[in-house]
């Protein structure tokens, strides 16, 4: 598999993932309180502000999601974008880190989920700098555009 395929795919499967935020974004509040007492988080604040933020989050996932695969279609094109992704999602996971810390949530929460967004961040880093070395050999995406 060559770097831009592995890019590619990377960016195909987290976007498809988060394309399933846009589920949660209509979910009935029922199904969110019970999800929430399942993860351990009690009480689960039910005021129409923490649904609104809730959906609302959801639907921001979604739209990256949406976002990483229409990205995934046209690398050569989206290159540069694609690098300031990757900055971005390393950014925003060592923000998850203290935002969540602040928050009072699980400790198994903020790690999992900082974590693996830094994870994402750093993988998606690595997998655009590997590309972008390969095309530049290659001369792949003068040949593409």
């Amino acid at each position: 598999m060559t770097p831009d395929q592995r890019l590619t795919w990377f960016l195909r499967v987290i976007g498809a993932s988060a394309l399933l935020a846009f589920a949660a974004a209509i979910m009935p509040e029922k199904w969110m309180i019970e999800i929430a007492q399942e993860l351990g988080i009690n009480p689960f604040p039910e005021s129409p502000l923490t649904f609104y933020l809730a959906r609302n989050l959801s639907l921001l996932y979604g739209f990256v999601g949406a976002l990483l695969c229409i990205l995934s279609a046209d690398l050569p094109r989206y290159r540069d974008l694609i690098r300031w992704a990757a900055l971005g999602t390393i950014a925003f996971g060592v923000l998850q880190w203290v935002v969540d810390a602040m928050s009072g949530l699980p400790g198994w929460w903020t790690i999992g989920e900082g974590g693996s967004t830094l994870a994402g961040g750093l993988l998606l880093s690595w997998l655009e700098r590997t590309a972008r070395a390969d095309s530049s050999v290659t001369g792949s995406d003068e040949t593409l555009r």
